[in-house]
């Protein structure tokens, strides 16, 4: 069996910088396609999907966006 999936990285959502946790939001939104369709062949071939509509792009931003709301605040918004 593989490795579990971390879905925070290191175990926080503290980051130095807004840049940093922009990041960290991509990579944790990453993270949960990874967990949802574990199996790389299947992620690989749907690419082609969502890559070209719009719609479905537009969602991933949405994630994106959710995911560095919630570092931000977690990070008292670099205050």
């Amino acid at each position: 069996m593989s490795n579990p999936v971390q879905l925070v990285p290191n175990n926080s959502l503290i980051t130095k910088t807004p840049e940093e946790g922009r990041q960290l939001a991509v990579k944790m939104a990453r993270l949960i396609i990874k967990i949802t369709q574990p199996d790389e062949k299947v992620r690989e071939s749907l690419r082609p999907d969502y890559a070209n509509d719009a719609s479905m792009l537009i969602s991933i931003g949405q994630v994106v966006a959710t995911e560095f709301a919630t570092i931000a605040a977690a990070n008292n918004y670099w205050r």
